[in-house]
This record gives structure tokens, C-alpha cells and sequence, in this order.
């Protein structure tokens, strides 16, 4: 009879993409597929989640603004726990889990216990949002530098936005919903146009996807009179305002 330690297993740090499970990579695929253990977070879409096999076993640790299923350093012993106990662990997130997504703690605590650890990159909430609702983040013409922010973050005022979203510039907003008032207030204050065009992306890539479109201005009270839920992301600049005829026409003068 051995007494030897079990193997470690490795942790799968996987992005899930925007949601649509046509936008998860082959490898997220072949490991959602296989997986024994599956770690979700609550943006990752149920149809993307059932594609597990029937015996896997799934744990969610969703988090929503000021309550969390399970806090990150707890997150964290669960996914180590688990690898030390010789279970391959695949801890799936919403877009990419190197952006916004906390993955480098995860992958900082697993490094640190000698736990194996891959990282699956996904289609990351922006770039699925943008594609999905056929907003170029950049453009020829209207912009070619991109800046992404959390609009949830601590110290929200204090922080300097100038220059991060204007001429020739796409600013995106992750988890901002909530925050849109100061969101807009603060870039306002910070020299941006109240007139500067916005575009709100609920849902992306799902049947259920709504894009609102207005003036940066306006945001907060589109963003409450249309009652908009998470998942959605903000997008401000000229790209924004760019409409589908304007698209077309754009891609018929680069052909020619």
C-alpha cells in the first residue's frame, strides 16, 4: 500500500469570452469539456457552463457590487486547496481573465503554493462588445488609441481621467453601471465634451444584447430610465456615434 502524496494538480485560469460559447477558444472548449472541477464566477453564461460533462462539479463565486459569494483571498484557498488535493481545477471567467479579472492574483497564489498554473486567454468584454454591437475601437479616421478602466474601482474622484478619452481617443468602462453618474460628472470635470458620444452594451453577444447610444451627457439617465443590468460596458468616443451606414461606407473606400 502507497502512502505517497498525491500529484498536484495544475489550475486552468480560462476566459470565457463575452458570453456566446461560438466565441470560446478550442482550448477553453476542450477544457470546459473535460473538466472534473469547474471555479465560475456569475457572468459566465449558462450555456456556456452546460456544456460540462454531467459529472463535473461546479462552484460559483459570483460577485455582484458589495456582495461576494466568496472573497478573493478565499477564492484563492479554494482553487490552491483543491490543486494540492490532485484535482485539475478550471477557473472560468467572464472575457479574459488577465483583464479585470483578477487572474493575477489567482495565479500569483498558485505560483506560490507550487501549484501549476495555465492561463487560457478569452475574448475579453470589450473587444466582444465592440465586435458584437459593430463599434470599431479604433478607426482610421477617429481613433487610434484604446484605454480601458474600472469604473467600480476605489477612490473613483480622485483618480486624473484627463486625456483618456477625446479626440482621436476610445475610452471603455468596465462594471461603470452603477457608477454612471460619476462616471460622467468626472469626465465632464476632467475637460471632456458633454456632448461626446457613448454607446452602453448590455449583454454583449447574447440573444438578449440591447445597445444604447447617446451623448456622454446623458449617460446616467440613460443608463436608469432604460434600467440596464450587468454585464454591460460603456463606451465613449467618436467611434461611439459611428452609425452602420457610416461603417459601410468606410469599408467600401478602404476596398477600393
Amino acid at each position: 500500500m502507497s502512502n505517497s502524496a498525491p500529484s498536484v494538480g495544475t489550475i486552468h485560469l480560462v476566459g470565457a469570452g463575452p458570453g456566446d460559447p461560438d466565441l470560446l477558444t478550442l482550448r477553453a472548449a476542450r477544457l470546459i469539456m473535460q473538466a472534473g472541477l469547474i471555479v465560475h464566477d456569475g457572468l459566465v453564461d449558462p450555456s456556456i457552463l452546460a456544456m460540462a460533462k454531467p459529472s463535473a462539479r461546479l462552484i460559483s463565486v459570483a460577485k455582484r457590487r458589495a456582495r461576494h459569494t466568496m472573497p478573493q483571498s478565499e477564492i484563492n484557498d479554494l482553487l490552491v486547496r483543491e490543486a494540492l488535493l490532485g484535482r485539475d481545477v478550471v477557473r472560468l471567467k467572464g472575457g479574459d481573465p488577465f483583464i479585470f479579472g483578477r487572474g493575477g492574483e489567482e495565479a500569483e497564489a498558485a505560483r506560490a503554493a507550487g501549484v501549476p498554473v495555465e492561463v487560457v486567454p478569452g475574448i475579453s468584454a470589450a473587444i466582444g462588445a465592440a465586435a458584437a454591437a459593430q463599434i470599431p475601437l479604433t478607426h482610421r479616421d477617429r481613433a487610434s488609441i484604446v484605454t480601458f478602466v474600472a469604473g467600480q474601482c476605489k477612490g473613483l474622484t480622485e483618480q486624473d481621467w484627463s486625456g483618456l478619452a477625446g479626440k482621436g481617443r476610445t475610452l471603455v468602462i468596465y462594471m461603470g453601471v452603477a457608477t454612471a453618474e460619476a462616471i460622467a460628472e468626472k469626465l465632464i470635470a476632467d475637460g471632456l465634451a458633454p456632448e461626446v458620444p457613448i454607446a452602453v452594451i448590455e449583454n454583449a453577444s447574447r440573444p438578449e444584447m440591447r445597445v444604447l447610444r447617446g451623448p456622454l451627457a446623458g449617460l446616467a439617465a440613460q443608463v436608469t430610465g432604460e434600467k440596464v443590468k450587468s454585464p454591460a460596458l460603456i463606451i465613449i468616443g467618436e467611434v461611439a456615434g459611428l452609425n452602420e451606414v457610416e461603417l459601410r461606407s468606410f469599408a467600401l473606400e478602404v476596398s477600393e
